[in-house]
């Protein structure tokens, strides 16, 4: 339970949050100027602090350095005493611990920075351990090149003792590497420490460059959690030092700790630049969603097509010419690198159409394997009459035709090696292949694609249950969803920017009532207004995810909002917004 701290946004585990103090300060962040130590109980025994909320007050410790015996820790463990300021206790990454304080420095950070594995383990071992509204402190190990990993793990605060001693050690820090000053004939930097000549520029000088560019690696950090994209730097700034690289792919392999933290939509693009994208939350997601809960029901050949540069595909130029050769007779699936097979009905939906990637013509090894593991499982669950592969030469003919030998399939090829997909004789064979197929109406194309985004986002079997009668007005990709019976009551609407359902009171209460799983929030007995803030949320279904449609009920209220919160965060915070809400009534 804090008072002191409040989480704002969240990107994967990397948080942007507000130290609540005298001075507010936006995190992740330096602290070391707002840390006032309550001293080692190792050295002599201490009294409580008389802490105020103008600085982070650390309690009386015993820090214990990393490999120290778990009996040995428990042993000689704290009791914590309940203080009415911002408070932070020192917990080892081995045991720690719930003490009840705004804040958590480990004690053994120095045995595990520089280090994936142990990095990854010490940091979900200590947040699996306390509330998820409170601040998570490294110090001694922060420098210009790792801050925005260990931000990207789930670490608020830092200090910048390290980049200090090391400058007055003559280490010139940046944000790709270390120097030392002999060998530096010019500074590669322009903060107000290096605003001098070269020969002038001190130890000191060094020391104050190693804050400031700790500092201003902090700002664009936390930039990049505002705009949703955090990841995309690491993927590029982890590759300065082959440790942060190792801790980048330890994570991704941490799939529950990152997976409940990461939302499941964004507003900005998904910058797909390297192999480590294809393991990236937001990718298997998508992957592990279409091929285990989207079942196709179109009685149709499937057409295999490449994926198109511009979003959504339908969009695009050489989808357009798809679609006109193709006229409704098949059932089309794009196929694409990093995102695996992108069913028609869900070109919309999150991150299908917020992707760009490095175009080179060459498919790497690894995204041939991914893509064809994807489909391979795509094609285990979904049956088709017949399936047709309109595509290039370039890694995709491979990948279909790995698939097509693993699983015993005979596939129809319609674009002649060398030649293209939008090339007029690979569209005329296409549409010969399609000859004498019929073609399927509007209403079920669009039915369908609700049934199937119903199912992406709430689980299998979702859209049947949910949508078994209904009809749709407007015009895809806006697609209002009503009711028959009373007819033209709006149950839904598709948000064309992230391809997700928003429901209407009538739709949550049919949501209920059905047998598709719900996402719920149980709330006190209060009428809520615009939003759910922390505290009164009484219990919450563990599977909701940031960006999720939940319902939300309590003893006055019944009513429908997105979680601003994963499910465990929301009973567990004090603080914060945990759901805005859509619709709402009072109950009778």
């Amino acid at each position: 339970m804090t008072e002191y701290f409040e989480v704002h946004e969240r990107d994967g585990a990397a948080r942007l949050g507000e130290l609540r103090l005298e001075t507010p300060r936006t995190t992740p962040a330096l602290v070391d100027d707002l840390l006032e130590d309550g001293g080692s109980l190792w050295a002599a025994d201490r009294e409580i602090p008389e802490g105020d909320d103008s600085a982070l007050t650390v309690l009386p410790y015993r820090g214990f350095p990393g490999g120290t015996a778990p009996e040995v820790q428990e042993s000689f463990a704290v009791d914590y005493p309940d203080v009415s300021y911002p408070s932070v206790s020192v917990v080892s990454s081995e045991t720690p611990a719930d003490h009840g304080t705004d804040a958590y420095a480990v004690s053994d950070v120095q045995s595990v920075v520089g280090h994936g594995a142990a990095l990854v383990k010490a940091v979900v071992n200590v947040k699996q351990e306390i509330p998820a509204d409170t601040a998570l402190i490294f110090s001694g190990v922060a420098t210009p090149r790792n801050v925005a990993l260990l931000a990207y793990a789930g670490v608020d605060c830092v200090d910048a003792s390290k980049a200090i001693v090391e400058g007055t050690r003559g280490k010139y820090l940046t944000t790709e590497s270390a120097y030392f000053l002999e060998d530096l004939e010019e500074l590669p930097c322009s903060c107000s420490a290096c605003q001098q000549p070269r020969s002038a520029f001190t130890r000191q000088d060094c020391a104050d460059h190693n804050r400031n560019a700790l500092a201003a690696e902090l700002a664009i950090v936390r930039q990049r959690i505002r705009d949703g994209r955090l990841r995309d730097y690491i993927e590029g700034q982890a590759r300065h030092d082959q440790w942060l690289t190792a801790a980048m792919r330890e994570l991704d392999a941490q799939w529950g700790y990152l997976e409940e933290r990461t939302p499941i939509l964004r507003t900005g693009n998904l910058d797909a630049a390297t192999e480590d994208t294809l393991r990236r939350v937001e990718i298997q997601r998508f992957a592990d969603r279409v091929t285990g809960r989207y079942r196709n029901r179109f009685d149709a050949p499937l057409v295999l097509v490449p994926c198109s540069a511009r979003k959504p595909y339908s969009e695009s130029q050489s989808h357009s010419q798809f679609h006109r050769t193709i006229q409704w007779r098949g059932h089309l699936v794009s196929m694409t690198s990093p995102i695996g097979v992108v069913p028609q009905e869900l070109e919309t939906t999150y991150p299908a159409q917020h992707y760009d990637t490095v175009v080179t013509g060459r498919w790497l090894a690894d995204e041939k394997d991914f893509v064809a593991r994807v489909l391979e499982r795509y094609l285990e669950r979904n049956e088709y009459p017949r399936i047709i592969a309109h595509v290039p030469d370039e890694g995709y003919r491979d990948i279909v035709g790995r698939v097509e030998d693993e699983l015993d399939l005979e596939v129809t090829y319609t674009v002649e090696p060398g030649a293209h997909p939008t090339d007029d004789d690979s569209l005329a064979a296409l549409g010969d292949a399609l000859s004498g197929e019929s073609a399927y109406r509007k209403r079920e194309r669009e039915h369908n694609t609700v049934r199937a985004i119903a199912d992406y986002l709430l689980g299998d079997g979702a859209g049947d249950d949910l949508f078994e009668e209904f009809s749709t007005t407007s015009h895809y990709p806006r697609l209002q969803i009503r009711d028959t019976d009373p007819e033209e009551t709006q149950l839904a609407t598709m948000v064309p920017q992230y391809g997700t359902l928003s429901f209407t009171l009538e739709g949550a209460q049919r949501w209920v009532e059905s047998d598709a799983p719900v996402k719920r929030l149980e709330i006190d007995g209060f009428v809520p207004q615009g939003s759910v803030l922390a505290p009164g949320v009484v219990d919450a279904d563990d599977d909701i995810r940031v960006g999720d449609e939940v319902i939300v009920e309590g003893p006055r209220a019944f009513g429908v909002g997105r979680a601003e919160m994963f499910g465990r965060e929301m009973v567990e915070s004090t603080r914060g917004i945990a759901c805005e809400i859509r619709h709402v009534e009072e109950k009778a």
